[in-house]
C-alpha cells in the first residue's frame, strides 16, 4: 500500500504527498466491497469457501471451450421452451433473453449475485453439459465432470446456493451505493441499515421459507433431500456420520452461521463511530448546492474531535453553520459548482472566508 500524508495547506489545497510503501493486504475498493459480501464469509466458513470453489470450477469447465458454451445455449433454448409451455416464466424480451454464465474472476464486484442467480436458473443446463462432458470428454475431463456433477447435485450445495444468493441479494443495494461517489455516503448508510435489518429478519423468520424453496428445487431436479432428524454425513456417504443431525447442521452451522458472519462483518466495518464520521463528512459535501447538508450530523462529527471542539467551540460552530448554509444555498457563485470537500476548503480560502467560518474550515481540514 502507498502511504501518503493528507493535509490542507494555507491556500486551502488538499495535498497528499507520497511517503513510502507499506506491505499490507489488498485495500482496493474492489477488495473492500468483496469483503462486505462473500469473501469475508468464505474465509471464515469452510463450507462456504468450498461452495464457491465448486462454483468457480464448474464455470471454468463449462466455459473452457466454445463447443461447451454452444451446448449450454442449445440446451438452454430447449429448457426455455419447456418453461414457456408450462407457464413458469412470462414472455418478454428481457425475461427471455439468453442468460450466460460468467466466471467470478472475469467480473466486477456485485456480479457474484448475478452468477448465482444464473446458476439457479441454468442448473439443469449445467447438469446436462457436465453429462455430455462425462460421455464425450477425455479421461481427465470425464473425471472432473463426474465429480462436479456429483458436487452440485448434493443437497448441501443446493442449500448453500440458495442461501448465499439470498444473502447477496439483500446486500446488493448497499454494494451499489458503496461504488458511488462521496455524496452518496448517506444513501449507503441508509442501505447499510436496511441490509442489517433484512438479514436479521431472515435469521429470525427465513428458515422455513428457505427450506421450502430448496426442497422444491430439489424435487424439480431429482436431488435427494436427506431426513432432517438423521445424523449429518459430511461429504460422501462412505464417511461416518457426525454427532449432529442434518437439521442442526443446516440451521445452526450454515444458516445461522453465515448470516451471523455477514452481520458481524457489517457491524465491525461500520460501527457507530465510523458511521457518524462518514455521515458527517457527507453532510459537509458541497456537491449539488450542499444537498446533503445536515447540521446535526456535522455537530456529531465535530464531537469526535474533543481536543479541537470543546463545549464553547461547539456552540460557536452551531451558530456558524446556521449562517454558513444560508450563505451557501443563496446563490454565491463562488460555491455553486463545487464537487467535494477539497473544493470547499480551497474555495473558502480564495473567497477570504477562512476567518469568518474558521470553525467550519477547521472541521473541513480535519476530515
Amino acid at each position: 500500500m502507498a502511504l501518503a500524508l493528507r493535509y490542507v495547506d494555507k491556500k486551502g489545497q488538499v495535498n497528499e504527498p507520497f511517503i513510502g510503501l507499506v506491505r499490507v493486504s489488498d485495500t482496493s475498493a474492489k477488495s473492500l466491497k468483496e469483503a462486505l459480501t462473500l469473501i469475508a464469509i468464505a474465509k471464515k466458513h469452510k463450507e462456504v469457501e468450498t461452495f464457491f470453489a465448486i462454483v468457480t470450477n464448474v464455470l471454468n469447465v463449462i466455459g473452457v471451450s466454445f463447443k461447451r458454451r454452444d451446448q449450454l445455449r442449445e440446451h438452454q433454448a430447449e429448457l426455455l421452451e419447456q418453461l414457456l409451455e408450462s407457464s413458469e416464466v412470462q414472455t418478454g424480451k428481457r425475461l427471455n433473453q439468453e442468460r450466460g454464465l460468467q466466471r467470478p474472476g472475469d467480473t466486477r464486484w456485485g456480479s457474484h449475485c448475478k452468477i448465482l442467480d444464473n446458476f439457479v436458473i441454468l442448473f439443469s443446463s449445467i447438469v446436462h453439459v457436465l453429462g455430455v462432458i462425462e460421455c464425450e470428454g477425455d479421461v481427465n475431463d470425464m473425471l472432473q465432470a463426474e465429480a462436479f456433477s456429483s458436487n452440485i447435485k448434493a443437497f448441501e450445495f443446493v442449500f448453500l446456493l440458495h442461501l448465499m444468493l439470498k444473502v447477496l441479494i439483500m446486500s446488493n443495494e448497499l454494494s451499489k451505493a458503496l461504488q458511488k461517489k462521496e455524496q452518496d455516503i448517506i444513501n449507503a448508510m441508509v442501505f447499510l441499515d436496511i441490509t442489517k435489518e433484512r438479514l436479521q429478519e431472515m435469521r429470525d423468520e427465513g428458515w422455513e421459507p428457505l427450506m421450502d424453496e430448496v426442497s422444491s428445487f430439489c424435487a424439480k431436479h431429482d436431488i435427494l433431500v436427506p431426513k432432517m432428524e438423521e445424523f449429518y454425513i459430511p461429504g460422501t456417504s462412505k464417511r461416518r456420520p457426525s454427532s449432529v443431525t442434518y437439521s442442526h447442521h443446516l440451521r445452526v452451522e450454515l444458516f445461522y452461521a453465515v448470516i451471523g458472519l455477514q452481520l458481524l462483518e457489517l457491524n465491525s466495518r461500520f460501527d457507530v463511530v465510523s458511521s457518524n464520521l462518514l455521515l458527517g463528512m457527507a453532510s459537509l459535501n458541497p456537491a449539488n448546492s450542499f444537498a446533503n447538508f445536515d447540521k446535526e450530523r456535522i455537530m456529531t462529527l465535530a464531537k469526535h474531535y474533543p481536543d479541537e471542539f470543546g463545549e464553547l467551540k461547539l456552540r460557536d460552530l452551531s451558530r456558524q453553520l446556521d449562517t454558513f448554509i444560508w450563505h451557501m444555498q443563496h446563490g454565491d457563485p463562488r460555491f455553486s459548482d463545487l464537487k467535494g470537500i477539497g473544493d470547499l476548503a480551497k474555495a473558502l480560502v480564495e473567497a477570504n472566508l477562512v476567518e469568518t467560518y474558521s470553525l467550519i474550515y477547521l472541521l473541513v481540514k480535519l476530515t
